[in-house]
């Protein structure tokens, strides 16, 4: 016997069952999810998708059940911005980033601010989650490293998209930094420059960026012969006060370095304070470089050498991969590869020859 879906529904057969969403679909050649995006007037599906599931809508008189489209209305036109960054340059640009690609397209932004420290923070994540009823959210660093995160939003059944500096998940759900190339910008720039005896600074150990601009410094400075020792090895914040005690320790390092590596901006910045504190000259001493390319970068004295990450473009993007998961016709496309960025060394004054 024939199943009854496979039937052709038309309006006003008697004894015929009432047309479902599932006979729309069908017929119109789309995903019921599709279908339902129609009913509900998203925004995000094409002219003449629509136009075509309206046409069969009204040709076999498909009614939704008020109750139903209630439930699959259960998304704001919202989108939801994640952090734990401490770096508030990093969040402008995120939310610029994520603007720029929401503009015109009738979403807006929700920010909400975390600390993956606090016990209640899992708790606090999902009720966000639930309360703004997201149509999807962005997730960085390192909030976006937590599997947990994960979880909770494929309960919900909210899109996500998660900004880090390694592949992490799905190619559909990622955005990657690749940090760890920055990295090795950074070790070539100072080792192309006679530096030898060099300090590091990493950022808090529960980034993984941290461990990724670490790990690519490390790696162009072997390749080229040279070492890091441990006892040039601090641990930062990603905050300026955590960059003028770690520049201070590091300068009191035998034998000095003659240049030092700071994992952000803001460390780096706060490494030029401790090198004027120390009466030593920057580049003529000590050479820095910073990483990211924030404003900061470029407003202290001297301008600093950093590894440019374009933060603005990766909000831009995690919102329009968002956006895009509400274009149905995308559905059946074969996957791709995680989009990803690449970062690139930008020398200005701080960096100079290693004394001799």
């Amino acid at each position: 016997m024939a199943d009854d879906d496979a039937k052709p529904v038309r309006r006003g057969l008697g004894g015929e069952k009432k047309p479902t969403i599932n006979d729309v679909a069908r017929l119109a050649g789309v995903s019921k999810k599709t279908v339902s995006r129609v009913i509900n007037q998203s925004p995000f599906v094409k002219a003449d998708t629509r136009e075509k599931i309206n046409a069969i809508i009204a040709e076999i008189g498909f009614s939704p059940d008020p109750q139903a489209r209630g439930l699959a209305f259960r998304r704001s036109f919202l989108i939801g911005l994640v952090y734990d960054n401490s770096n508030p340059q990093y969040v402008v640009n995120m939310q610029l980033g994520m603007l720029d690609a929401m503009r015109g397209s009738g979403y807006e932004l929700v920010v909400h601010p975390c600390n993956r420290g606090n016990p209640t923070f899992l708790a606090d994540f999902r009720r966000f989650i639930e309360r703004q009823k997201l149509s999807g959210v962005v997730l960085t660093p390192s909030v976006s490293e937590d599997d947990r995160v994960k979880t909770i939003l494929e309960e919900i059944g909210c899109a996500y998209i998660r900004i880090a500096s390694v592949p992490v998940d799905e190619p559909e759900h990622i955005i990657v930094s690749n940090d760890r190339m920055g990295g090795r910008a950074a070790a070539r720039h100072l080792a192309e420059l006679g530096h030898k005896t060099i300090g590091f600074i990493s950022g808090p150990g529960t980034f993984r960026s941290s461990h990724e601009r670490r790990g690519g410094f490390e790696e162009e400075l072997k390749e080229r012969g040279l070492k890091l020792p441990d006892s040039h090895i601090v641990q930062g914040a990603y905050t300026f006060d955590s960059g003028v005690s770690c520049g201070a320790e590091l300068l009191k390092c035998d034998p000095r370095p003659t240049a030092i590596f700071a994992a952000n901006d803001e460390m780096a910045a706060g490494v030029l304070h401790a090198i004027r504190r120390a009466g030593l000259n920057c580049p003529g001493d000590v050479s820095v470089v910073g990483f990211d390319d924030f404003q900061i970068a470029s407003s202290v004295w001297p301008p600093l050498t950093t590894v440019r990450t374009p933060t603005r473009e990766i909000g831009r993007m995690a919102a329009e991969k968002l956006i895009g998961m509400s274009d149905d016709d995308t559905e059946d496309q074969p996957r791709e590869a995680a989009p990803a960025t690449s970062p690139a060394l930008v020398v200005r004054d701080s960096t100079g020859p290693a004394p001799r």
